[in-house]
């Protein structure tokens, strides 16, 4: 399978918007409905390209199969680290697209950014996510409790790293 990032095209914004609206889209990562007009903004000032975060399109074999995301964040006074997280079409998912897209953004992080560490966090009850972030690579920390409010509740959450001198994996 060929599989690439690039830059978010225009006519690929209803995948970003879908995932804004739908809440079939990403049922554990659905937290209510958010508007679509900062897609439309931030797409026309930045392409989803900015300092410390941005949006590529994950292509397999020349179809948009979805997107990631990065965005920096800061531990202390000098621990910068990035986040990731990824969103793919239905129609894409079990196909070993998510963790090697996942490893790839990783990689892309690790060569243009002077970071340490990139982190994603997850659902316990995405298991799907958990087995793709050790796929590429990431190692589980640990439990974070009462993370995230969805569904009418607290819930906790999980969080994997993958350090620079970690070994890739193949993909």
């Amino acid at each position: 399978m060929d599989l690439r990032l690039r830059p978010v095209r225009a006519d690929e914004l209803d995948i970003l918007r879908t995932f804004a609206q739908d809440p079939a889209f990403a049922p554990t990562t659905w937290v209510g409905f958010r508007s679509v007009n900062k897609i439309d903004k931030e797409f026309a000032e930045s392409g989803f390209l900015e300092d410390g975060k941005g949006r590529l399109i994950v292509e397999a074999d020349g179809s948009a199969a979805g997107f990631v995301a990065y965005w920096k964040g800061l531990y202390g006074v000098q621990g910068e680290w990035c986040e990731i997280g990824i969103a793919l079409l239905p129609e894409f998912r079990g196909r070993g697209i998510g963790w090697r897209a996942q490893a790839m953004l990783t990689d892309y992080l690790f060569e243009h950014l002077p970071i340490e560490r990139v982190q994603a966090g997850t659902q316990p009850e995405n298991i799907a996510e958990q087995k793709a972030l050790l796929k590429a690579g990431f190692t589980r920390e640990g439990v974070i409790r009462a993370a995230e409010w969805r569904s009418g509740a607290w819930r906790d959450g999980l969080l994997y790293s993958r350090l620079r001198h970690d070994p890739p994996p193949e993909y």
